[in-house]
């Protein structure tokens, strides 16, 4: 009988790998040997596409037929920046009074480890008679462009008729206290780029040009003043945040020909991009015929907005935290992007994961308890889904 899983243990082997995106550096290799001595089939999936790096992704799985859970998450971290700036090497998972030090000990590999140790502890308590299908879907590009990770994975998945019933990702979601969130959705994401022409003139001259900056400052003003809704249920209002104006434009006395500027929409359920997109059509006509000029819009649809009505799935992973930690988690929708977003194209998807205070910082941090908390809480997930599908 192989011993007992130690997240802990887990999670110093998975700091120590390198990983910055979209660097393997062993992580997938050591999360190999972790698994398939204790029954779980490991497949890379690596994926490429011109003009990004190629990306290796790893899914794991115990069990073939349903009902099928899926832990999703990424063992790709962001730059740890000047070794200074740490009080203890970014890369070397030291423990000190009770809390472990690295990158990606938060974000996200201390949730990866945690999902492990469940995971083998589910299956050794059920000697390997599960009830159903337990996977992990680990790739190495959500910190970077996302394209050749999740996205390429879940539709391989679907190729091969092995598209999970649920799916939770362990992204971390609690912002003051250890299980106060979970997150049932995410804003979706667009950014704009209108760019304005005009008449290139003399400054002394002004009637002989046209000017693009006075449209496209009363494009911007418009836009950023205007009240995208109210928000909702389970949504804060839309927001949208100017990035960037500028001409180019090095001369006092020279009128440019041209001017851009950017912005980017955080956006809930009550829009969708294609929506947006009318909304700003008609925003730049109507400048264009108060103001005169042309223009073009650049967008990028980052992504969209989405939302896990609250159900059996949902109560199962509140009430596991809830059991777990005694605090009553908040159904939330804020903060930036994740996997999810493309998850729940192919089933339900919720998110619960440590404390998020020092993601993407010198010295991040998980604390053992923490750690140790979170494979509690994700087993008793397990315990409880499995119970409440086969009921």
């Amino acid at each position: 009988m192989l011993a007992a899983p130690d997240p802990v243990a887990i999670l110093q082997e998975l700091i120590r790998c390198p990983s910055v995106t979209p660097a393997e550096a062993g992580v997938l290799d050591y999360m190999e040997g972790l698994m398939k001595p204790h029954g779980f089939a490991c497949t890379r999936m690596p994926f490429s596409e011109d003009g990004t790096a190629d990306v290796d992704n790893l899914v794991v799985r115990i069990g073939t037929g349903g009902p099928h859970f899926c832990f999703a998450g990424h063992v790709d971290v962001v730059p740890p920046g000047a070794d200074s700036l740490w009080k203890y090497p970014p890369f070397a998972a030291e423990i000190h009074d009770g809390v472990i030090y690295g990158r990606g000990a938060c974000d996200m590999k201390g949730s990866v480890a945690a999902s492990c140790a469940a995971a083998i502890g589910f299956a050794q308590d059920h000697g390997g008679r599960l009830p159903g299908s337990i996977s992990l879907l680990i790739t190495g590009d959500e910190e970077g462009i996302a394209i050749n990770g999740t996205v390429k994975m879940l539709a391989e998945l679907k190729r091969r008729r092995e598209v999970p019933d649920v799916c939770l990702v362990g992204e971390p979601t609690c912002p003051e206290v250890f299980g106060d969130t979970i997150k049932i959705g995410r804003r979706g994401s667009i950014h704009y780029e209108v760019s304005w022409q005009g008449v290139q003139g003399h400054s002394a001259y002004p009637h002989k040009a046209v000017n693009p900056i006075t449209p496209l400052a009363r494009l911007i003003d418009r836009v950023a003043a205007h009240e995208l809704d109210n928000g909702n249920e389970h949504f804060g209002p839309s927001t949208l945040a100017v990035t960037n104006f500028d001409t180019g434009n090095p001369a006092n006395n020279v009128i440019p020909a041209s001017s851009k500027a950017r912005f980017n929409i955080r956006y809930n359920t009550e829009h969708t991009a294609a929506s947006l997109n009318d909304w700003v059509e008609r925003a730049c006509e109507t400048v264009k015929q108060q103001m005169g000029g042309s223009y073009a819009i650049e967008v990028v649809e980052g992504a969209d907005a989405f939302m896990t009505e609250p159900g059996p799935f949902v109560s199962v992973i509140a009430n596991a935290v809830e059991a777990e930690t005694g605090v009553k988690p908040k159904l939330d929708t804020g903060g930036g992007t994740s996997d999810a977003r493309f998850i729940k194209d192919y089933c339900p998807v919720v998110e619960f994961g440590p404390i998020n205070q020092t993601i993407h910082q010198a010295n991040e941090n998980i604390p053992v308890a923490d750690l140790e908390l979170l494979t509690r809480v994700y087993r008793r997930i397990l315990d409880d889904w499995f119970a409440e599908v086969a009921a």
